[in-house]
C-alpha cells in the first residue's frame, strides 16, 4: 500500500512538472493509472486532494489556475520548484560530515547519510575528516527512546501531542497534553521542552520516562512559543547543576556512579557505604529518589524531608 501511494505521488508530481499548461482533474485522472482505477468520482476526488496536499507538504509548489471556461487546472512550474545552486566551502562541508556522523546510531542515520550523498553528487567538496584517522573518539548522539521520532516530527510541524509520563516520585504514569517546542540531549539523556496544557505552564520532560505511544492531536498551539527555549539551563537547575549549596549523603559502595561523578568529595566509611558531598539545588530530591535504597541523605534536613516525602508518595502508589 505504501509503495502504491509513493508511486501515485511520483506520477502526479511528474505530470504537474512536465506540463506547460494547467491540467484539469479530468486530464490528470486519465493520465495516472491509479486514478483510473478509482471506482467513483467521489473516491477519485478524495484521493487527488490528499495527494495534492501531501506533495505540497513535501515542498512541491503547485499552482491552481482557473481558465477562461471556468475550469480549474493545476501545474508545478519548474522555476518555482528549482533550488538555487548549493555552494559550500571545505569547512562547511566538514561540519556537515561531522553532523551526519553524529546521527549514525539514531533513527535519522539514513536521512543524514542520504542528504550527504546528494550534496556530494551536487558538487560539495570532499573535506578531510579529522575524526576518521587522528582520533579514537567519535561523535555520537544515542537515541534509544521510541518517543524521539514522533516528538521530533511534532516539534517540526508544531503539532500538539499526548503521552503518558511517569514522574520520578510516582510509580504510575499520568497523561500529559503538551505543545512540543524542542528536543535537546544533555548528559546522555534526551529532554523535551514544551507547554503543558493541563498545568498551564512550561515543562521539561525526560524521554526515558515517557511510556506508551506519543499521539498527535489536531489543532494549533495555544501558547506562544518563546524565541529561545533554554532546555539545558532548566534541566541543569532541576538537577542542582547551578546550586550554591551542598548536601551530604551516604551512598552504597559500588552504586550510584552518576552521583559519584558529580561529587565534590568522596570518603570511604568502611561499612559498605561511602560519604559524598554533592551540589544541592532545586530538583536534587527527585534525582536522589531514583537511586532508591542505595542513597541516604544526611543533611541538610529539608532535603532529607523532601526525599522521604517522595519515597512515601511512591510507596502509596
Amino acid at each position: 500500500m505504501a509503495i502504491a501511494k509513493a508511486e501515485r505521488l511520483m506520477n502526479l508530481a511528474l505530470c504537474l512538472l512536465g506540463t506547460r499548461r494547467p491540467l484539469s482533474k479530468r486530464e490528470l485522472r486519465g493520465s495516472i493509472e491509479a486514478y483510473l482505477e478509482a471506482g467513483t468520482d467521489e473516491s477519485f476526488n478524495r484521493m487527488f486532494e490528499r495527494d495534492k496536499d501531501d506533495l505540497r507538504e513535501l515542498g512541491l509548489v503547485i499552482e491552481t489556475v482557473e481558465n477562461l471556461d471556468g475550469d480549474t487546472g493545476y501545474l508545478a512550474r519548474r522555476d518555482s520548484n528549482r533550488l538555487p545552486p548549493i555552494t559550500l566551502d571545505a569547512e562547511e562541508a566538514a561540519a556537515l560530515g561531522l553532523a551526519a556522523k553524529v546521527w549514525q546510531q539514531a533513527r535519522l542515520a539514513g536521512a543524514a547519510s542520504g542528504a550527504l550523498q546528494k550534496l556530494r553528487a551536487a558538487g560539495m567538496p570532499e573535506a578531510e575528516d579529522a575524526y576518521e584517522v587522528h582520533s579514537a573518539l567519535e561523535p555520537r548522539i544515542p537515541v534509544h527512546e521510541a518517543a524521539f521520532e514522533p516528538l521530533m516530527l511534532a516539534c517540526r510541524d508544531r503539532r500538539p501531542v499526548t503521552f503518558d509520563y511517569r514522574k520520578a516520585n510516582s510509580a504510575r504514569a499520568e497523561q500529559r497534553q503538551v505543545e512540543p517546542w524542542t528536543l535537546e540531549c544533555w548528559r546522555g539523556q534526551w529532554y523535551l521542552a514544551g507547554w503543558d496544557r493541563g498545568r498551564g505552564a512550561e515543562r521539561v520532560f525526560r524521554l526515558s520516562r515517557i511510556t506508551g505511544k506519543v499521539r498527535s492531536r489536531a489543532g494549533t498551539f495555544e501558547a506562544e512559543v518563546p524565541d529561545v527555549v533554554t532546555v539545558r539551563e532548566t534541566v541543569e537547575s532541576w538537577a542542582g547543576e547551578t546550586a550554591t549549596r551542598t548536601a551530604r549523603i551516604r551512598l552504597r559502595a559500588g552504586a550510584g556512579y552518576p552521583l559519584r561523578s558529580r561529587a565534590l568529595t568522596v570518603r570511604e566509611r568502611g561499612d559498605g557505604w561511602d560519604e559524598l558531598e554533592i551540589p544541592y539545588g532545586h530538583g536534587l530530591d527527585a534525582w536522589l529518589v531514583e537511586f532508591g535504597p542505595d542513597v541516604v541523605v544526611e543533611e541538610p534536613a529539608d532535603l532529607r524531608a523532601d526525599v522521604v516525602d517522595r519515597l512515601r508518595a511512591v510507596a502509596k502508589d
